[in-house]
Protein backbone atom coordinates (compact mmCIF):
# COMPACT_ATOMS: atom_id res chain seq x y z
CA UNK A 1 0.00 0.00 0.00
CA UNK A 2 1.28 3.47 -0.90
CA UNK A 3 0.41 6.34 1.42
CA UNK A 4 1.10 10.01 0.74
CA UNK A 5 1.48 12.24 3.79
CA UNK A 6 0.88 15.92 3.08
CA UNK A 7 2.88 17.89 5.65
CA UNK A 8 6.36 17.52 7.10
CA UNK A 9 5.89 18.61 10.70
CA UNK A 10 6.21 16.31 13.70
CA UNK A 11 2.72 14.84 13.16
CA UNK A 12 3.20 14.03 9.47
CA UNK A 13 6.79 12.81 9.79
CA UNK A 14 6.24 10.62 12.83
CA UNK A 15 3.09 9.09 11.34
CA UNK A 16 5.08 8.36 8.18
CA UNK A 17 7.68 6.54 10.29
CA UNK A 18 5.03 4.45 12.06
CA UNK A 19 3.39 3.61 8.72
CA UNK A 20 6.73 2.54 7.28
CA UNK A 21 7.40 0.35 10.31
CA UNK A 22 4.06 -1.33 9.64
CA UNK A 23 5.13 -2.18 6.11
CA UNK A 24 3.52 0.58 4.05
CA UNK A 25 5.19 2.55 1.29
CA UNK A 26 5.22 6.20 2.36
CA UNK A 27 5.86 9.50 0.59
CA UNK A 28 5.94 12.79 2.53
CA UNK A 29 5.23 16.03 0.67
CA UNK A 30 6.24 19.21 2.48
CA UNK A 31 5.39 22.66 1.11
CA UNK A 32 8.52 24.21 2.66
CA UNK A 33 11.34 22.71 4.71
CA UNK A 34 10.68 19.72 6.94
CA UNK A 35 9.88 20.53 10.56
CA UNK A 36 10.43 24.28 10.36
CA UNK A 37 7.00 25.57 11.39
CA UNK A 38 5.04 25.01 14.63
CA UNK A 39 6.85 21.74 15.39
CA UNK A 40 10.20 23.54 15.50
CA UNK A 41 8.95 26.67 17.27
CA UNK A 42 7.23 25.04 20.25
CA UNK A 43 8.59 24.90 23.79
CA UNK A 44 8.58 21.11 24.14
CA UNK A 45 6.47 20.89 27.31
CA UNK A 46 5.28 17.30 27.72
CA UNK A 47 2.12 18.06 29.63
CA UNK A 48 -1.48 18.78 28.62
CA UNK A 49 -2.31 22.48 28.71
CA UNK A 50 -5.35 23.14 30.95
CA UNK A 51 -6.79 19.63 30.44
CA UNK A 52 -9.64 20.28 32.91
CA UNK A 53 -11.14 22.64 30.33
CA UNK A 54 -11.45 19.83 27.78
CA UNK A 55 -13.48 16.61 27.59
CA UNK A 56 -11.98 13.59 29.35
CA UNK A 57 -11.19 12.05 25.97
CA UNK A 58 -8.42 14.63 25.55
CA UNK A 59 -6.79 13.62 28.84
CA UNK A 60 -7.02 9.93 27.95
CA UNK A 61 -5.38 10.66 24.60
CA UNK A 62 -2.58 12.68 26.20
CA UNK A 63 -1.98 10.10 28.92
CA UNK A 64 -1.66 7.40 26.28
CA UNK A 65 0.80 9.53 24.31
CA UNK A 66 2.99 10.44 27.28
CA UNK A 67 3.08 6.75 28.27
CA UNK A 68 4.63 6.01 24.85
CA UNK A 69 7.47 8.52 25.25
CA UNK A 70 9.99 6.37 27.19
CA UNK A 71 10.08 3.56 24.60
CA UNK A 72 9.67 5.96 21.66
CA UNK A 73 12.52 8.14 22.87
CA UNK A 74 14.77 5.14 23.52
CA UNK A 75 14.20 3.74 20.03
CA UNK A 76 14.54 7.11 18.32
CA UNK A 77 17.80 8.00 20.05
CA UNK A 78 19.24 4.50 19.59
CA UNK A 79 18.40 4.42 15.87
CA UNK A 80 19.61 7.95 15.12
CA UNK A 81 22.29 8.69 17.71
CA UNK A 82 20.61 12.08 18.36
CA UNK A 83 19.55 13.12 21.84
CA UNK A 84 16.21 14.93 21.96
CA UNK A 85 17.29 16.38 25.34
CA UNK A 86 14.37 14.90 27.24
CA UNK A 87 14.52 15.62 30.95
CA UNK A 88 12.11 15.59 33.88
CA UNK A 89 12.02 19.14 35.20
CA UNK A 90 8.54 19.28 36.72
CA UNK A 91 5.89 21.93 36.04
CA UNK A 92 4.93 24.60 38.56
CA UNK A 93 1.74 26.69 38.34
CA UNK A 94 1.98 29.83 40.53
CA UNK A 95 -1.09 31.69 41.78
CA UNK A 96 -1.48 35.41 42.47
CA UNK A 97 -4.32 37.41 44.03
CA UNK A 98 -5.05 39.26 40.77
CA UNK A 99 -5.26 36.20 38.52
CA UNK A 100 -8.11 36.54 36.04
CA UNK A 101 -8.89 32.83 36.23
CA UNK A 102 -8.27 30.56 39.21
CA UNK A 103 -7.35 27.04 38.12
CA UNK A 104 -6.57 25.76 41.62
CA UNK A 105 -9.55 23.52 42.37
CA UNK A 106 -10.15 22.33 38.79
CA UNK A 107 -6.46 21.35 38.56
CA UNK A 108 -6.60 19.45 41.85
CA UNK A 109 -9.83 17.67 40.85
CA UNK A 110 -8.42 16.73 37.44
CA UNK A 111 -5.15 15.46 38.93
CA UNK A 112 -7.03 13.23 41.35
CA UNK A 113 -9.31 11.80 38.66
CA UNK A 114 -6.44 11.06 36.28
CA UNK A 115 -3.96 9.96 38.96
CA UNK A 116 -1.41 12.70 38.27
CA UNK A 117 1.03 13.28 41.10
CA UNK A 118 0.49 16.85 42.35
CA UNK A 119 1.87 18.84 45.30
CA UNK A 120 0.36 21.93 46.94
CA UNK A 121 2.95 24.55 47.94
CA UNK A 122 2.55 27.71 50.00
CA UNK A 123 4.38 30.98 49.36
CA UNK A 124 7.54 30.01 51.25
CA UNK A 125 7.75 26.55 49.65
CA UNK A 126 7.18 28.02 46.20
CA UNK A 127 9.91 30.63 46.55
CA UNK A 128 12.28 28.10 48.08
CA UNK A 129 11.81 25.83 45.05
CA UNK A 130 12.03 28.71 42.55
CA UNK A 131 13.75 31.77 44.08
CA UNK A 132 13.32 33.86 40.92
CA UNK A 133 9.54 33.95 41.42
CA UNK A 134 7.82 36.98 42.90
CA UNK A 135 7.22 36.96 46.68
CA UNK A 136 3.69 38.10 45.78
CA UNK A 137 2.89 34.50 44.78
CA UNK A 138 0.24 33.17 47.17
CA UNK A 139 0.62 29.44 46.51
CA UNK A 140 1.42 27.02 43.69
CA UNK A 141 0.78 23.56 42.31
CA UNK A 142 3.64 21.29 41.27
CA UNK A 143 3.48 18.36 38.88
CA UNK A 144 6.96 16.99 39.61
CA UNK A 145 6.84 14.26 36.95
CA UNK A 146 6.38 16.56 33.94
CA UNK A 147 9.19 16.41 31.39
CA UNK A 148 10.38 18.53 28.49
CA UNK A 149 12.38 18.09 25.30
CA UNK A 150 14.03 20.29 22.69
CA UNK A 151 11.75 20.57 19.65
CA UNK A 152 14.51 21.18 17.06
CA UNK A 153 16.37 18.11 18.35
CA UNK A 154 13.22 16.02 18.12
CA UNK A 155 12.62 17.13 14.54
CA UNK A 156 16.24 16.51 13.62
CA UNK A 157 16.08 12.98 15.04
CA UNK A 158 12.75 12.15 13.37
CA UNK A 159 14.05 13.36 10.01
CA UNK A 160 17.09 11.08 10.30
CA UNK A 161 14.78 8.25 11.38
CA UNK A 162 12.65 8.77 8.28
CA UNK A 163 15.72 8.46 6.08
CA UNK A 164 16.90 5.31 7.86
CA UNK A 165 13.46 3.73 7.53
CA UNK A 166 13.30 4.57 3.83
CA UNK A 167 10.47 7.12 3.88
CA UNK A 168 10.47 9.11 0.63
CA UNK A 169 10.58 12.85 1.35
CA UNK A 170 9.95 15.72 -1.08
CA UNK A 171 10.44 19.26 0.20
CA UNK A 172 9.15 22.43 -1.50
CA UNK A 173 6.35 20.28 -2.89
CA UNK A 174 3.11 22.21 -2.46
CA UNK A 175 -0.04 20.14 -2.95
CA UNK A 176 -2.72 21.74 -5.12
CA UNK A 177 -5.37 19.06 -5.66
CA UNK A 178 -6.34 15.41 -5.41
CA UNK A 179 -7.24 12.99 -8.16
CA UNK A 180 -10.04 10.50 -7.55
CA UNK A 181 -11.96 7.81 -9.37
CA UNK A 182 -15.57 7.08 -8.38
CA UNK A 183 -15.08 8.89 -5.07
CA UNK A 184 -11.83 7.12 -4.19
CA UNK A 185 -8.57 9.11 -3.88
CA UNK A 186 -5.97 7.91 -6.38
CA UNK A 187 -3.24 10.59 -6.53
CA UNK A 188 -1.94 13.90 -5.22
CA UNK A 189 -1.24 16.76 -7.63
CA UNK A 190 1.52 19.25 -6.76
CA UNK A 191 1.64 22.88 -7.82
CA UNK A 192 4.77 22.26 -9.91
CA UNK A 193 2.93 19.67 -12.00
CA UNK A 194 4.27 16.60 -10.21
CA UNK A 195 1.67 13.88 -9.67
CA UNK A 196 2.10 11.24 -6.97
CA UNK A 197 -0.11 8.16 -7.02
CA UNK A 198 -1.61 7.08 -3.70
CA UNK A 199 -3.81 4.41 -2.16
CA UNK A 200 -4.38 6.62 0.88
CA UNK A 201 -3.63 10.30 1.62
CA UNK A 202 -3.06 11.84 5.04
CA UNK A 203 -3.49 15.59 5.43
CA UNK A 204 -1.14 16.72 8.23
CA UNK A 205 -0.29 20.26 7.18
CA UNK A 206 -0.73 21.98 10.54
CA UNK A 207 -2.00 25.55 10.28
CA UNK A 208 -2.24 25.24 6.49
CA UNK A 209 -4.60 22.25 6.68
CA UNK A 210 -7.76 24.40 6.62
CA UNK A 211 -6.83 26.24 3.43
CA UNK A 212 -5.69 23.04 1.76
CA UNK A 213 -8.85 21.19 2.76
CA UNK A 214 -10.92 23.93 1.13
CA UNK A 215 -8.91 23.49 -2.09
CA UNK A 216 -9.51 19.74 -1.87
CA UNK A 217 -13.26 20.20 -1.50
CA UNK A 218 -14.17 19.81 2.18
CA UNK A 219 -14.43 21.99 5.29
CA UNK A 220 -11.82 21.82 8.02
CA UNK A 221 -11.92 24.88 10.33
CA UNK A 222 -8.23 25.01 11.24
CA UNK A 223 -6.62 28.43 11.50
CA UNK A 224 -3.18 29.70 12.55
CA UNK A 225 -2.76 30.96 16.10
CA UNK A 226 0.51 32.87 16.17
CA UNK A 227 2.83 32.53 19.13
CA UNK A 228 5.98 34.53 19.83
CA UNK A 229 8.77 33.31 22.12
CA UNK A 230 11.72 35.11 23.71
CA UNK A 231 14.91 33.29 24.73
CA UNK A 232 16.85 34.53 27.76
CA UNK A 233 20.47 33.67 28.46
CA UNK A 234 20.77 32.52 32.07
CA UNK A 235 22.96 30.37 34.28
CA UNK A 236 22.32 26.65 34.62
CA UNK A 237 20.03 25.95 37.59
CA UNK A 238 18.71 29.49 37.91
CA UNK A 239 15.21 28.12 37.30
CA UNK A 240 14.61 24.40 37.74
CA UNK A 241 10.94 23.82 36.93
CA UNK A 242 8.81 24.75 33.96
CA UNK A 243 6.68 27.62 35.28
CA UNK A 244 3.26 27.93 33.64
CA UNK A 245 0.96 30.89 34.26
CA UNK A 246 -1.90 32.17 32.10
CA UNK A 247 0.12 35.30 31.30
CA UNK A 248 3.37 33.55 30.34
CA UNK A 249 5.34 30.35 30.68
CA UNK A 250 9.03 29.82 31.41
CA UNK A 251 10.93 26.75 30.22
CA UNK A 252 14.46 26.37 31.63
CA UNK A 253 16.88 24.41 29.46
CA UNK A 254 19.77 22.38 30.85
CA UNK A 255 22.29 24.95 29.62
CA UNK A 256 20.64 27.79 31.58
CA UNK A 257 18.71 29.38 28.75
CA UNK A 258 15.06 30.11 29.52
CA UNK A 259 12.22 30.27 27.00
CA UNK A 260 9.56 32.86 27.76
CA UNK A 261 6.35 32.47 25.82
CA UNK A 262 4.02 32.59 24.24
CA UNK A 263 1.55 35.02 22.74
CA UNK A 264 -1.86 33.97 21.38
CA UNK A 265 -2.47 36.07 18.26
CA UNK A 266 -5.22 35.66 15.70
CA UNK A 267 -3.53 37.55 12.85
CA UNK A 268 -3.56 34.97 10.06
CA UNK A 269 -0.16 34.09 8.61
CA UNK A 270 1.49 37.37 9.62
CA UNK A 271 5.11 36.46 10.23
CA UNK A 272 7.74 38.14 12.39
CA UNK A 273 8.29 39.11 16.00
CA UNK A 274 6.97 42.41 17.30
CA UNK A 275 8.23 44.77 19.97
CA UNK A 276 4.73 45.03 21.44
CA UNK A 277 4.53 41.30 22.19
CA UNK A 278 8.11 41.15 23.46
CA UNK A 279 7.28 43.98 25.87
CA UNK A 280 4.15 42.12 27.03
CA UNK A 281 6.14 38.96 27.71
CA UNK A 282 8.76 40.93 29.62
CA UNK A 283 6.04 42.67 31.66
CA UNK A 284 4.60 39.26 32.55
CA UNK A 285 8.08 38.13 33.55
CA UNK A 286 8.42 41.14 35.88
CA UNK A 287 5.19 40.11 37.60
CA UNK A 288 5.77 36.34 37.78
CA UNK A 289 9.55 35.88 37.87
CA UNK A 290 11.27 39.24 38.55
CA UNK A 291 14.45 37.36 39.41
CA UNK A 292 14.99 36.92 35.65
CA UNK A 293 14.76 40.64 34.83
CA UNK A 294 18.51 41.18 34.36
CA UNK A 295 18.99 38.29 31.92
CA UNK A 296 20.05 39.11 28.38
CA UNK A 297 17.49 38.57 25.63
CA UNK A 298 19.40 36.30 23.25
CA UNK A 299 16.90 35.43 20.54
CA UNK A 300 13.24 35.65 19.47
CA UNK A 301 11.12 33.52 17.17
CA UNK A 302 7.51 32.68 16.37
CA UNK A 303 5.31 29.94 14.98
CA UNK A 304 1.73 29.23 13.93
CA UNK A 305 -0.20 26.78 16.10
CA UNK A 306 -2.88 24.88 14.16
CA UNK A 307 -5.99 25.91 16.09
CA UNK A 308 -9.45 24.37 15.90
CA UNK A 309 -12.68 25.90 17.27
CA UNK A 310 -12.77 23.56 20.28
CA UNK A 311 -9.01 23.22 20.72
CA UNK A 312 -9.03 19.50 19.87
CA UNK A 313 -7.25 17.88 16.92
CA UNK A 314 -8.95 16.28 13.95
CA UNK A 315 -7.94 12.62 13.75
CA UNK A 316 -9.76 10.40 11.29
CA UNK A 317 -11.16 9.87 7.83
CA UNK A 318 -12.90 12.48 5.68
CA UNK A 319 -16.53 11.52 5.06
CA UNK A 320 -17.48 10.99 1.43
CA UNK A 321 -13.82 11.11 0.30
CA UNK A 322 -12.63 7.52 0.54
CA UNK A 323 -8.90 7.18 1.12
CA UNK A 324 -8.46 10.70 2.60
CA UNK A 325 -7.48 11.16 6.24
CA UNK A 326 -6.70 14.10 8.55
CA UNK A 327 -4.30 14.46 11.48
CA UNK A 328 -4.16 18.15 12.29
CA UNK A 329 -5.38 20.90 14.63
CA UNK A 330 -3.28 19.90 17.64
CA UNK A 331 -3.10 23.55 18.76
CA UNK A 332 -0.83 23.76 21.85
CA UNK A 333 -0.37 20.01 22.31
CA UNK A 334 1.30 18.79 19.12
CA UNK A 335 4.57 17.47 20.54
CA UNK A 336 2.85 15.87 23.52
CA UNK A 337 0.28 14.14 21.30
CA UNK A 338 2.66 13.21 18.48
CA UNK A 339 3.38 9.55 19.42
CA UNK A 340 -0.25 8.57 20.02
CA UNK A 341 -1.35 10.44 16.89
CA UNK A 342 1.19 8.51 14.82
CA UNK A 343 0.12 5.23 16.44
CA UNK A 344 -3.60 5.80 15.96
CA UNK A 345 -3.45 7.21 12.44
CA UNK A 346 -1.05 4.56 11.15
CA UNK A 347 -3.38 1.88 12.50
CA UNK A 348 -6.52 3.52 11.15
CA UNK A 349 -5.07 4.08 7.68
CA UNK A 350 -3.96 0.45 7.47
CA UNK A 351 -7.36 -0.81 8.64
CA UNK A 352 -6.31 -1.89 12.13
CA UNK A 353 -8.35 -1.52 15.30
CA UNK A 354 -7.81 1.39 17.73
CA UNK A 355 -8.53 0.90 21.43
CA UNK A 356 -9.37 4.53 22.30
CA UNK A 357 -12.73 6.12 21.56
CA UNK A 358 -11.91 8.72 18.90
CA UNK A 359 -15.39 10.17 18.32
CA UNK A 360 -14.50 13.52 19.95
CA UNK A 361 -11.73 13.94 17.35
CA UNK A 362 -13.67 13.01 14.22
CA UNK A 363 -13.39 15.28 11.20
CA UNK A 364 -17.17 15.78 10.99
CA UNK A 365 -17.84 16.29 14.72
CA UNK A 366 -20.37 18.88 15.77
CA UNK A 367 -18.52 21.82 17.32
CA UNK A 368 -20.74 24.09 19.38
CA UNK A 369 -18.11 25.90 21.47
CA UNK A 370 -15.23 28.11 20.36
CA UNK A 371 -14.01 29.21 23.80
CA UNK A 372 -11.01 26.84 23.88
CA UNK A 373 -9.77 27.41 20.35
CA UNK A 374 -9.91 30.48 18.12
CA UNK A 375 -12.67 33.05 18.64
CA UNK A 376 -15.87 33.15 16.63
CA UNK A 377 -15.94 35.56 13.72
Amino acid sequence: MKIVVVGGGIIGCLTACFLKQRGAGVVVLERGTTGQEASWAGAGILCPIHPWLYPDSFSHLMDASLAMYPNFRAQLEADTGISIEWRKSGLLVPFFDDDKCNHWQPALDWSKRFNWNIEQLDTAQTCQLEPTLSPQVTKSLLWADVAQLRNPRLLQAVRVWMQKLGVELHEHAEVSSLSSTQGVVTAVQCADGKKVSADQVLLASGSWSGELAEQLGFALPIKPVKGQIVLLKGAAGLMKSIVKHDDAYFVPRADGRILVGASMEFVGFERGNTEQVSDQLMASMQKIAPGLKDLEMEHQWMGFRPGSPDGLPYLGDVPNMKGLWVASGHYRNGVGLAPITAEIMSRKILGEEVALDMSDFSVDRDITSSTLGFPSE
